[in-house]
């Protein structure tokens, strides 16, 4: 099971300043496949119980999947794993482009770093080597600024995942850009890095694809090519993400009643058809293409503001998150602005959902009477001022006024400011809320509340079949089970590491397995994968000290109900959320605590890493 693999992970002891190859452990390799599952393991053996996320104690790990490397499309995707400091649970985030395949290229399956660096430093790694640099001179420079001048200092064709000011300054939610637009953003991977003073990784492997023999297999390219043709070119859902891509959200979401606005305050906002789909495409979109190594989906929106006072703002995106949190949530209705707010976010290395997010928070306190102008730099910081809201980002980065509590996360900022506001506050475990009401879906909640690194709709996304389906979205009956299946989907494909995009059901995936590496599993066998990578990330959790009131519901979405749209007047009552609570645990095999059984511990291989109580 190893020839798609590198075989090697490099170690990178920042105390010590070494660099260091060793081989993947083969019995944790046939255990978790590659990327979540396999980091998860790394991670669960390396970090102590307890330590702080900030603390040279905390491990990094970038990892890559057995398919990273090969011709097979949306593959090329970096699992980021560690311990979050903004929510303290386990932390996967992930990012695509050319860095996964070139580290695959370099000869490393992942980077393992641990330690804290005397002084700024950035890891050069190329062909099978490391060293650390000098990156004292990268100090304060943005992501794009600091992209450019390492390439300039190292190999032109090589590529870099760096963070910017944010994680300098240890911003809770700071993330690392990799080739510019590619961001591992939620959870605050960019602050561990900053705690680290590793200013940027930088990768390249002169072999190129050849330093992956599988590619040259002719069953293989036939495999691949099946996979393009059937997959891809013919699945609907894949050729959405082509023609219109995550902005057409914005207009079922609306639809539903369900578009996060003025910081959840209702599903429903008046300027939907100016920031909707049709506008995107109106106004700012320049072309799809693909910055992604041998991806034939190509679904990346590269855009320029062509009208107005932001008239000449170009980059890539904003994504739907980006447009509801940072748009509609925030009471934005120009998509130049919520341009110009997300690429000053990626360029300072901070996440826009969660900065989005607690902007919207702060303005909703504001209004409110909670904070004060003098406490806000005299800022006029209501929904839908531009002014104040441009600037937030550049004074949570710099840690100034206001800016220095919003930057350690809306948990934090709630218990400093006080005067009960954790009732505006969506958010669980620390981790802001994302793009979807669950008024108007309620299976999104339990996904919300059940994500292994808070508050989550990447580890099930039921709003597909309840806001935007056909299911009831307001009865809590059968529907953790759809959360369950939504979670054993996406951490297969996050093993792999795979783009949401990648359109592949499981016998095609345990196919392209066998074809790489020789492993011959059944879709059982790797939901069975997915099973054990599920419950590692949660005896993580439960090893930090998190429990069943951890799995929570945010007050606005049990106590309020929504006042427009197709939802009005629905909330989701706690007796009906812990009904799937208890659900959940039950399909997962877990106590009523949440905490996984020994009986599934066994079934799963799992019995040495942690002694249920009872």
């Amino acid at each position: 099971m190893d020839s798609s693999y590198a075989g090697q992970i490099l170690r990178v002891d920042l105390n010590q300043k070494k660099c260091i190859s060793d081989p993947v452990n083969s019995s944790w390799l046939r255990q978790f496949v590659g990327g979540k599952g396999l980091a998860a393991r790394y991670l669960f053996h390396l970090l102590p119980a307890g330590a702080d996320p900030l603390s040279p104690e905390n491990v990094l790990i970038l990892m890559t999947g057995p398919l990273t490397g090969t011709i097979a499309s949306t593959m090329s995707r970096v699992a980021v794993v560690s311990k979050s400091p903004l929510s303290n649970t386990f932390l996967d985030s992930y990012a695509g482009g050319y860095f996964p395949a070139e580290l695959k290229f370099a000869g490393f399956d992942g980077i393992i770093v641990t330690g804290k660096a005397p002084e700024d430093v950035y890891l050069w790694v190329r062909d099978g080597k490391a060293e650390l640099k000098d990156a004292r001179h990268l100090r304060g420079a943005d992501t794009h600024a600091a992209t450019a001048r390492i390439l300039k200092e190292t190999d032109k064709d090589a590529h870099v995942g760096v963070i910017g000011p944010g994680g300098e300054n240890l911003v809770k939610y700071a993330g690392i850009a990799f080739d510019q637009y590619h961001f591992a953003g939620r959870g605050g991977a960019g602050a561990v890095m900053g705690s680290k003073n590793l200013k940027a990784i930088c990768v390249r492997g002169t072999k190129g694809s050849k330093a992956v023999p599988i590619n040259n297999d002719k069953n293989f390219q036939s495999l691949v090519r099946e996979v393009i043709d059937k997959d891809i070119h013919k699945n609907p859902y894949v050729q959405w993400a082509v023609t219109t891509g995550t902005p057409g959200t914005m207009d079922a979401s609306h639809q539903a009643g369900i578009m996060p606005t003025r910081n959840f305050q209702t599903g429903v906002f008046e300027k939907a058809h100016e920031i909707d789909s049709k506008a995107f495409k109106e106004k700012i979109l320049a072309k799809h293409h693909s910055t992604c190594f041998s991806c034939a989906v190509g679904c990346r929106n590269e855009s320029e503001v062509r009208e107005g006072k932001y008239k000449g703002v170009k980059g890539e995106g904003p994504e739907y998150e980006t447009l509801t949190l940072a748009g509609s949530n925030c009471g934005i209705g120009d998509l130049g602005a919520i341009s110009a707010f997300s690429i000053k976010c990626g360029k300072l290395g901070i996440d826009t959902m969660s900065t989005g997010a607690i902007v919207a928070f702060a303005m909703e306190l504001f209004e409110r009477g909670i904070l004060r102008k003098d406490q806000i730099g005299g800022l006029d910081l209501r929904f839908g001022g531009e002014e104040a809201y441009l600037q937030m980002p550049d004074l949570i980065v710099l840690r100034k006024g206001i800016g220095d509590m919003l930057a350690e996360g809306m948990q934090r900022a709630c218990q400093k400011i006080g005067h009960d506001c954790e009732k505006y506050a969506l958010h669980v475990k620390g981790l802001e809320y994302p793009g979807y009401d669950p008024r108007g879906s309620v299976a999104m909640a339990l996904a919300f509340a059940t994500s292994d690194r808070g508050a989550c709709h990447k580890r099930a996304w039921p709003v597909a079949v309840e806001g935007f389906g056909k299911l009831d979205p307001f009865t809590p009956k059968d529907k953790a089970k759809l959360v369950v299946d939504g979670q054993i989907l996406t951490t297969i494909q996050y093993s792999l590491v795979a783009c949401e995009f990648m359109g592949v059901q499981l016998p095609t995936i345990a196919r392209l397995l066998e074809a790489t590496t020789g492993f011959k599993g059944s879709t059982e066998e790797l939901q069975k994968i997915a099973r054990r990578t599920w419950n590692l990330t949660r005896l993580f959790n439960v090893r930090e000290g998190f429990k069943r009131e951890d799995d929570s519901l945010p007050r606005r979405i049990s106590e309020e109900s929504l006042p427009d749209g197709k939802p009005k007047g629905h909330r989701l009552s706690t007796e009906d959320f812990q009904f799937m609570l208890d659900e959940y645990y039950e399909l997962w095999g877990w106590d009523q605590n949440g905490i996984p059984t020994r009986e599934t511990l066994r079934g799963l291989g799992l019995s040495e890493l942690y002694e249920p109580s009872s």
